[in-house]
């Protein structure tokens, strides 16, 4: 899937567009949502800015940190739900049992094999992980994108973006022991993040138009007009 969707050779747009385009989806997955995504990104958003209001970074990432569920839109190649939103894990190393259905990784060949499932597998303790394989979903495929098309958002905001999925670290606090230490660093924004992620999908409804102006000044501080996508 990397392979595939890596040469980022399906479509330009700005992250805007990207925005709007979203909103045709509902995330089946999400227990508390029934509304078009553009609310809940602004929400979020709008939750976050409220009370970090010097960190615009932050404010930015709540908008975009799900439009990697794009993939869910015919012109990404409409991937069923479950290859796209979920929880995620590492794969090359032993599933962890605060994985979400973790009873069902007993069918998967890596289950038995001896050199994926030990507690380090094919990693060394402490490697970092920007150098572990994730299960694939629109958490990575958004952190694709935002860093090969050179944003310049800061390094917790690439972390929050591509780990946001991974609920048996920051929930459960599982493969801690893979983390160096710009990770820890990231991982108490993540938490802080986390909390508006889950309970910022407020009944409120946000004028979208009113909010525009400022996330477009923030989308032109730290992205290209246009994106490969």
């Amino acid at each position: 899937m990397r392979e595939k969707y890596g040469k980022l050779d399906r479509t330009e747009m700005s992250i805007w567009e990207c925005c709007e385009l979203l909103n045709e989806f509902i995330d089946e997955s999400d227990p508390d949502l029934d509304e078009p995504q553009i609310e809940h990104l602004l929400q979020t958003a709008e939750a976050i800015r409220k009370d970090y209001p010097n960190e615009d970074w932050m404010h930015l990432v709540g908008l975009i940190h799900d439009l990697g569920k794009v993939l869910l839109h015919p012109k990404f190649g409409e991937l069923p739900q479950w290859a796209v939103v979920g929880d995620t894990y590492p794969v090359g190393c032993a599933f962890d049992e605060s994985i979400i259905h973790h009873k069902y990784f007993k069918d998967n060949p890596d289950y038995n094999n001896p050199k994926y499932n030990t507690k380090n597998g094919i990693y060394k303790e402490g490697c970092g992980l920007n150098n572990v394989l994730m299960s694939w979903g629109h958490d990575d495929y958004m952190y694709m994108v935002a860093k090969e098309n050179k944003t310049t958002l800061p390094s917790a905001a690439l972390f929050i973006i591509r780990y946001h999925s991974f609920y048996p670290l920051h929930k459960c606090g599982a493969y801690k022991h893979l983390m160096n230490e710009e990770d820890e660093e990231n991982l108490k924004w993540l938490h802080t993040f986390n909390k508006y992620d889950l309970y910022s999908k407020s009944k409120v409804r946000i004028d979208v138009e009113k909010v525009k102006p400022y996330y477009l000044s923030l989308i032109d501080k730290y992205f290209p007009a246009k994106l490969k996508w």
